[in-house]
């Protein structure tokens, strides 16, 4: 039998050479969204922050089982960013629902921050929702509230558990607004403390995990954040049951955490301010939402100065930089420093010295018991 003449051959083998050529370059364009991260291009002016313009307040952060070389570190890093106070609003540890020995275990914090760097650290108290609806839990809850504030607490958190994972003595999901929980928030303002809630989270979590939704990354990397309207309820009931505690006790003050999830929309959360005037807003874990609508959130900062608080939650030094940089420069298109978060660029809103200063520290003075005033210029 004889073989193919030559051209064909040559042919055949050319063919076969452009089809591993073309299945090599189809394989290397192929990555993940994880994956795809490249440098920017653009040429624009750069300026990185890692220090504050302004000593600051950080009302959202949490730390745990604090030793003396826990607090000598943090204060460390504090001077380096030009954190003058850190609000550690974990005062009873992480338990969100037991802590039989909570209120010594904060007391013990409150010691170990006072002994070793005094007036750097303020330390809220958390409710336990042990027994929550049997008898005497109120009595109970308030008292301890009481005690906590006599023995060095500033203010109270309320974690996001509630609304969405504690449940009382016979397993119903406990709402935000339970009537067992209005003499709390009563208390609260007669003390003359605020209250920090965190309630729900984002409203994407609740909705279909497709190639709509801007926090598909962050559900597949953490599968357990993903909600529906059965689990444990809609997002919109539950975020209905904090505005109507807010609307229930306009003598206590109430600092929304994360915005409310309204720093996407801000003409939503600009209402929220103007129907509740006992609401602040803590900034933490939002940055990104402002960083890539600059002129409408510079807009917002300047309008609504006097009640909104720097906020980071989970501290990690370095990522304040970027804080820094949105609220500081009018740097372009700069890195966010979590692709989960945010897979945009961010944009600096330069904002004005006296509206930092209020952001940074003047708003939270005014609303938190026992900060040291003379750390902060004016």
């Amino acid at each position: 039998m004889q073989s193919p003449p030559f051209h064909l051959r040559a042919k055949s083998l050319l063919f076969g050479l452009l089809l591993c050529m073309q299945g090599f370059f189809l394989q290397a364009q192929e990555m993940s969204f994880e994956e795809y991260n490249p440098p920017s291009t653009l040429v624009v002016p750069q300026n990185p922050m890692k220090r504050a313009k302004f000593p600051f307040i950080d009302i959202h952060s949490h730390q745990w089982n604090v030793s003396q070389e826990t607090v000598n570190r943090l204060v460390r890093e504090m001077d380096e960013i030009n954190m003058a106070v850190m609000v550690n609003l974990s005062g009873r540890g992480r338990g969100a629902t037991g802590d039989i020995d909570g209120q010594e275990y904060m007391f013990s914090m409150i010691r170990r921050f006072n002994g070793v760097a005094p007036g750097r650290f303020i330390v809220f108290t958390n409710l336990s929702f042990r027994e929550f609806g049997s008898a005497g839990w109120i009595e109970k809850a308030v008292a301890d509230l009481e005690k906590d504030v006599q023995n060095g607490a500033n203010g109270l958190k309320i974690y996001k558990s509630l609304g969405l994972s504690t449940k009382d003595i016979h397993g119903n999901r406990v709402p935000i607004d339970h009537p067992d929980l209005d003499p709390v928030w009563k208390k609260c303002g007669e003390l003359g403390i605020p209250v920090i809630i965190h309630a729900a989270d984002p409203a994407p979590f609740w909705q279909p995990m497709d190639a709509n939704n801007e926090r598909w990354l962050e559900l597949k990397l953490n599968p357990g954040r993903k909600r529906s309207d059965t689990d444990p309820a809609p997002f919109s009931q539950i975020i209905a049951e904090q505005h109507h505690v807010f609307r229930k006790h306009p003598k206590t003050t109430f600092i929304n955490a994360h915005m409310g999830w309204m720093a996407n929309d801000l003409d939503k959360a600009s209402a929220h301010l103007d129907q509740y005037p006992n609401v602040y807003f803590g900034i933490g874990a939002v940055i990104a939402e402002f960083g890539r609508q600059p002129k409408r959130a510079r807009k917002f900062f300047i309008d609504y100065q006097d009640r909104i608080l720097f906020a980071k939650d989970a501290y990690v030094k370095e990522e304040f930089y970027t804080y820094f940089r949105v609220l500081e420069t009018e740097d372009e298109y700069f890195p966010y420093y979590k692709k989960y978060h945010a897979f945009w660029a961010m944009y600096g809103l330069g904002l004005p010295d006296d509206v930092l200063k209020k952001v940074y520290y003047k708003n939270a003075i005014k609303i938190i018991p026992n900060i040291d005033r003379s750390r902060f210029p004016d």
